[in-house]
């Protein structure tokens, strides 16, 4: 069984549970993880030469844990204009919200080719979430089309960014200025993707797993379950 989320603190899982990042695996005390991975066929060839005029979001808005006020305010505080995908301008999921910011267009919920076509024009990912991300498809989603990634160091992100792809910082301050400055290496970030965390690797981690219980191990001794963690991590304005 593969554990995509967060599960309850201290909720048992079954033995042979998978996660889907090192630090995933480490917070229900185990070491067994397999990273997700994409057919990058199907997302098409990246035009490594388009202007790239905004940075993007890419996340279910509604989640406080996703902190899009956060990328909205690095990107201002960076003078860019943001494109978030996964969200409206106006949202009563959380009370009363309305973003009056002209710098930033929301592109509602989208996928396909919209959404390629999107990620394709961004020079950059700003994700600040406030919470410990599993994996993040929409870190390797971005990397895949050159984007490097400005977020906060939680979850498995030091796991999917390394520094020659992006800035991991709880300081919206050191975020905007990272983003302001750039630099980065748009096809240092898409070999990233494809190198790491392709369909087909994540293919061979599950065969191996599956090999070792088919040859009667167990994965876990006990049913691994979530430690105690921080409710609301840090987040510096």
């Amino acid at each position: 069984m593969t554990q995509h989320g967060n599960s309850p603190e201290h909720a048992p899982l079954p033995l042979n549970t998978v996660f889907v990042s090192r630090n995933h695996a480490g917070r229900h005390g185990s070491t067994e993880y397999v990273y997700n991975g994409l057919d990058w066929e199907a997302y098409g060839p990246v035009d490594f030469e388009r202007p790239r005029p905004y940075c993007h979001f890419l996340g279910k808005a509604a989640w406080r844990v996703k902190n899009v006020q956060g990328a909205i305010d690095v990107a201002g505080d960076a003078g860019v204009d943001l494109m978030v995908l996964g969200g409206t301008r106006l949202n009563i999921k959380r009370g009363f919200r309305f973003t009056w910011s002209r710098r930033v267009s929301f592109a509602g919920m989208v996928g396909g080719q919209v959404k390629l076509d999107l990620l394709q024009g961004s020079r950059g990912l700003i994700f600040p979430v406030l919470w410990h991300e599993p994996f993040g498809l929409a870190v390797i989603e971005s990397l895949y089309f050159g984007c490097p990634v400005y977020a906060t160091p939680y979850g498995a992100l030091p796991e999917l960014v390394p520094p020659a792809c992006g800035v991991l910082s709880a300081g919206r301050g050191e975020l905007a200025d990272a983003v302001r400055q750039g630099g980065f290496d748009a096809r240092a970030c898409h070999e990233q993707a494809t190198r790491h965390f392709s369909a087909a690797a994540m293919a061979g981690g599950y065969l191996q797993i599956y090999q070792r219980i088919l040859d009667g191990e167990t994965l876990h001794a006990r049913p691994p379950a979530m430690t105690a963690s921080a409710k609301a991590l840090p987040w510096l304005r």
